[in-house]
């Protein structure tokens, strides 16, 4: 009996030490020590690149010091034609980011302006990881990016989630990239995914959770932007965002929040000690690379390289004065209808995207006013089809060819010299291939396709024109009220 009861003790005794050695506290203990790391970010460059020397210095001298990440927040391309019409389209702006050391990339809308064939081509040449979860490449060229990435450095983790606006078009998922080039993906409202992301911290066993955000930083009820985010999913620790080209540091429902500006004006830079899985200390500061004196001597040489082509220096022409945006609107529609020899030319605001000084006119200032390669169509439409668009679309245009105004609920079409244009009336209309593909159900099924861009048209006609630029007025743009 006395035996019987010295075994019962020993087993009671093993089993209740073998419990008390596996305790949650033991499996994973609080470490309390303080990780420090820097993360530097942009958003918005837009193939600017005259500034990655400085970036490329500032970063290098941060690592002798402490550990760092570097990532892009979307919209690396479409805004300079270095960038833009390099015979890889895109490759200077990811050659320039492999060696400035950057570790990751969200895509942005503008990233699918060149096509899904070239997209493919810069992220085989990329050197860092593209990250969106919330699009599908499957049966298209484009690899699928990857959902999200854990960085680890030294004794860090933080793991980045992606994410892409999707506000491109009324009636469909798309971002605000060209329709027609989008057509082999699929992409989902970021509202409807990143639930399902939401225990991410955990499953990585992160120290912080990161959102890689090219949303915008205010939405609405439809729309999420990154304060929406920050309130609706207030899993993340650090939001970098990017598409509203703001200058944002701010907190929201407990949510840290930057941004950066845009163009590669400003370099964002992130401080924070973590302790715990918790942000303990979190600063931002925005470095002005414009006024930043010190380059990187080998990245400065490699830019002057990719600057020096003589095909963005050719002068095609001459400008009276210097002309602002809207100017240039009612510059562009007038070269385009006069090339395309067509009675109405429309062009979008966005598709305006610089402005024209006094002086000389090269293909590069050309290019920069109108960066996004779109193609040039002709279609032939009715006055009343003409109308439908103006009234139903509620988008905003400059124009050439006729007379514009509303009266009431409708809009009035007049000549050049003031007659009244009746609805039956066929006209022929020339304009950039991104508005009939964004506003497709205004437009005939077919149109004639040019053989040109909207920027090689109006290269063509400044060539073949020998009067100078010179709108002193801006008075030719057109929206519903």
């Amino acid at each position: 009996m006395k035996q019987f009861l010295y075994y019962l003790l020993l087993f009671a005794f093993i089993f209740t030490s073998c419990s008390d050695s596996n305790t949650p506290e033991e499996k994973q203990p609080i470490d309390n020590t303080p990780k420090e790391i820097s993360i530097f970010c942009v958003n918005d460059v837009h193939g600017q690149i005259d500034n990655f020397a400085k970036l490329k210095y500032i970063v290098d001298k941060e690592r002798e010091e402490h550990q760092v990440v570097v990532v892009s927040a979307g919209d690396l391309f479409s805004g300079n034609p270095v960038v833009d019409n390099h015979p890889e389209k895109g490759y200077p702006m990811v050659d320039l980011m492999n060696k400035s050391g950057f570790d990751i990339a969200v895509l942005g809308n503008h990233e699918f302006d060149y096509g899904l064939e070239n997209l493919k081509n810069r992220f085989t040449q990329s050197e860092f990881d593209w990250i969106c979860a919330n699009v599908n490449t499957e049966n298209s060229p484009l690899p699928q990016p990857l959902e999200y990435k854990t960085i680890t450095k030294d004794d860090i983790k933080l793991t980045f989630l992606g994410l892409v606006e999707t506000n491109g078009k009324d009636d469909a998922i798309i971002p605000s990239t060209h329709p027609w080039r989008v057509k082999e993906i699929t992409f989902q409202k970021p509202q409807d995914v990143v639930a399902l992301y939401s225990d991410l911290k955990s499953e990585e066993d992160a120290d912080l959770y990161i959102c890689l955000s090219h949303l915008g930083m205010n939405g609405n009820d439809q729309v999420l932007g990154d304060i929406q985010l920050a309130n609706q999913f207030p899993f993340f620790d650090l939001i970098i965002g990017g598409h509203s080209h703001q200058k944002v540091n701010t907190v929201e429902n407990g949510v840290h929040i930057v941004q950066s500006g845009g163009y590669l004006n400003y370099l964002g830079k992130i401080n924070l000690v973590v302790t715990n899985k918790k942000i303990e200390e979190f600063s931002f500061e925005l470095i002005d690379l414009n006024n930043y004196a010190i380059e990187d001597t080998e990245i400065k040489n490699l830019i002057a390289d990719y600057n020096n082509q003589d095909y963005l220096t050719e002068v095609i022409g001459y400008s009276n004065r210097n002309h602002g945006r809207s100017q240039v609107g009612c510059f562009y529609t007038d070269a385009l209808r006069n090339s395309l020899q067509v009675d109405l030319s429309f062009q979008n605001t966005g598709g305006v995207r610089s402005s024209l000084n006094q002086g000389d006119i090269t293909t590069r200032e050309i290019y920069e006013i109108s960066p996004f390669n779109n193609g040039t169509v002709i279609y032939e439409m009715s006055v009343l089809d003409i109308k439908k668009f103006l009234k139903e679309s509620g988008a905003g245009f400059y124009y050439s060819g006729v007379e514009l105004s509303q009266n009431g609920q409708d809009v009035i079409i007049k000549d050049v010299d003031g007659k009244h244009l009746e609805d039956e009336q066929i006209l022929r209309v020339g304009l950039n291939d991104y508005i009939p593909a964004v506003h497709d159900t205004y437009f005939p099924e077919t149109g004639t396709v040019q053989e040109l861009t909207d920027a090689e048209t109006i290269i063509e006609y400044l060539r073949n024109n020998n009067s100078p630029v010179d709108y002193p007025n801006a008075e030719r743009y057109f929206r519903m009220k």
